[in-house]
């Protein structure tokens, strides 16, 4: 066979294997496309399930409590997080354009439908109680018609999620799968060309080939290894081996894009699994310095390039404070005014660089020469604000990652306001709102969890209770108006708060009936206390909107656990000293143990 006949074959075998390695090469890079498309998927559809559904609980929750205490701004919420419900609706019903499938839009179109029952029950139970019948609304609310349809809502978006899972998880997989096997065609396609190249080498003229092949082999070899750092020198012959080395060159070239569209979709990847360890890590968090503590630790992480700090603003929204940073010089601002800050101005992320294209915002002015200020909005409310800072120099990264940063800000405010508004709540529920004192309901689980304590046999701590009464609290109501009790009751409070302070817990017990716990507190500090106490009221002229309403005195019943006494007893122990210190002429203090005790009471 002629050298020339054997060339001519191993130049078509090589353009051939080439070729193919090549297409191995983009089919591989499309699967990588693949993979990214199924984890947007996933993320969107479960997303939007887990958003209907927490949508839903909190629709009922709001229209539970309207129904309970008749509080408008529960109804104003309920209609205000029912509007949010139907957008999420319309979105759900266009699921298709996220990616869902058939089965899924199916589930979606179920998910609605139990929604939207939940919200006409919901609605003619909030009509009803408008119309007079709260019975009926709270029995509609709590009914079982009810709760099978909120069962039957959780358990829809449960198999949705894991529909979801289980449907991209498989994409993912297969998209895994091609990845894997086309990669290992195309270095089996180009092992395949240096053996080409090498038996050529055998039969060739050494002057035009041998040489070149000999350099050649070497490249050819640090590529089959995937050592695309390896120069391929330019040769500019029109022959056969020029046009090798060309085709070696855009092998390399494409290994070298390869390797860069792997690095990209690794860090990809990783950084979209810390995002989403760290949503769920600030889902767990019970305080707004802990959802700090979760950012200040995941965020390096994610944007090693980028410095930043996490602000929340006061209730009065006259002021904004840093409660965590990452990266940023120690002197760095810890508050501001809200003005300061032009995203907070306009409600929208803004970036301001050295280059000064736009107005700048003053409270990062000296961390970096390229910061971006997202504010931390949700639910119509602006609660604080992200800002991020350049620190390694290169202003394009935050303008790389931007779209991932209001990303982590969005979900940030959710976690926030989330937060937030379990704090309002848990005020709401063992607060009483007039005198911000503990409430009986409060003070039913303090004695409750006081006396599981000696559940192992264990002898119960030391507690000392008062039960405080003002006297004659009627004649305030009646000669001065409902005002000037409440004055009446705030001024009371806040003497019981400012004497007992950090000693024990104060609560209001019902009506114009106060009362004090005071663990580890002798009998005899307990009643100088609440001599204290007596006192300070007695001692004290009260006015309201320009009036004297005169002398204000309490009667206080003083009751312990010990002497075999315990605490199941000792509230009404302290309410029986109590009714006789007013039968005794009010204004004084009672203590248990100067009442004669009936036989065998403990």
């Amino acid at each position: 066979m002629k050298i020339s006949t054997i060339t001519n074959l191993a130049y078509a075998v090589t353009l051939l294997l080439t070729a193919l390695s090549g297409i191995a090469f983009i089919a591989s890079d499309r699967m990588a496309a693949a993979e990214r498309r199924s984890v947007e998927v996933h993320l969107a559809l479960t997303d939007l399930g887990e958003q209907l559904e927490i949508d839903a609980e909190l629709r009922t929750d709001e229209a539970r409590l309207y129904v309970m205490r008749g509080d408008p701004a529960h109804l104003a919420v309920f209609e205000r997080v029912n509007e949010e419900e139907h957008r999420l609706e319309d979105l759900a019903r266009r699921a298709g354009d996220l990616g869902a499938s058939g089965e899924e839009l199916e589930l979606l179109k179920r998910i609605t439908g139990t929604i939207d029952r939940l919200e006409g029950v919901e609605t003619g139970a909030v009509e009803a109680y408008r119309a007079g019948n709260a019975e009926t609304a709270r029995e509609v609310l709590f009914g079982d018609e009810h709760y099978s349809q909120h069962v039957r809502l959780v358990g829809d978006v449960e198999r949705f999620r894991a529909m979801v899972d289980r449907r991209t998880g498989l994409e993912l997989q297969k998209a895994q799968i091609w990845a894997d096997w086309l990669g290992l065609i195309a270095r089996v396609l180009l092992a395949s060309t240096a053996v080409v190249f090498l038996a050529v080498l055998y039969f060739v003229l050494r002057r035009r080939v041998s040489v070149p092949l000999t350099q050649m082999t070497g490249i050819v070899k640090r590529l089959a290894t995937q050592d695309f750092a390896v120069e391929v020198p330019h040769d500019g012959r029109s022959d056969e081996i020029g046009e090798l080395t060309a085709a070696i060159r855009i092998f390399r070239e494409n290994g070298l894009e390869r390797e860069r569209l792997d690095a990209e979709r690794r860090r990809d990847l990783k950084m979209k699994d810390l995002i989403l360890q760290m949503m769920h890590r600030m889902q767990a968090c019970q305080r707004v310095p802990e959802i700090a503590e979760v950012v200040g630790r995941f965020l390096p992480q994610i944007f090693p390039e980028l410095g930043g700090a996490l602000f929340v603003r006061n209730e009065a929204n006259t002021l904004v404070t840093r409660v965590g940073a990452w990266k940023l010089p120690e002197d760095m601002v810890a508050s501001f005014d809200p003005e300061e800050c032009w995203g907070l101005r306009r409600g929208q992320p803004h970036h301001s660089t050295s280059k000064r294209d736009d107005v700048d915002c003053q409270h990062l002015a000296q961390a970096s020469d390229s910061v971006l200020c997202i504010p931390l909005s949700a639910h119509g409310d602006t609660l604080g604000l992200l800002s991020f800072a350049d620190v390694s120099g290169n202003p394009a990264s935050i303008r790389e990652y931007k779209a991932y940063l209001g990303m982590i800000g969005e979900n940030v405010a959710l976690a926030v306001a989330n937060l937030q508004l379990r704090e309002r709540l848990t005020r709401l529920a063992v607060r009483d709102p007039l005198t911000g004192l503990l409430n009986r309901r409060s003070l039913d689980e303090a004695l409750a969890t006081w006396a599981g304590d000696d559940a192992e046999g264990e002898p119960e701590p030391e507690l000392t209770c008062f039960v405080i009464d003002i006297d004659h609290f009627k004649r305030f109501n009646d000669e001065f108006g409902h005002d000037a009790g409440d004055t009446v009751l705030q001024t009371v409070a806040g003497i019981l708060s400012e004497i007992v302070g950090e000693r024990g817990v104060c609560y209001r017990f019902g009506g114009e009936e106060f009362a004090v716990l005071l663990p580890q507190v002798s009998l005899q500090e307990g009643h100088r206390i609440a001599e204290l106490i007596r006192t300070r009221t007695a001692t004290l002229t009260l006015s309201h909107a320009g009036r004297i309403l005169g002398t204000v005195t309490v009667s206080i019943g003083i009751a312990d656990n010990r002497e075999g006494r315990t605490v199941r007893t000792v509230r009404g122990r302290a309410d029986a000293a109590l009714f006789e210190a007013k039968a005794s002429g009010r204004n004084r203090t009672v203590s248990d143990g100067e009442m004669p005790r009936p036989h065998g009471e403990a």
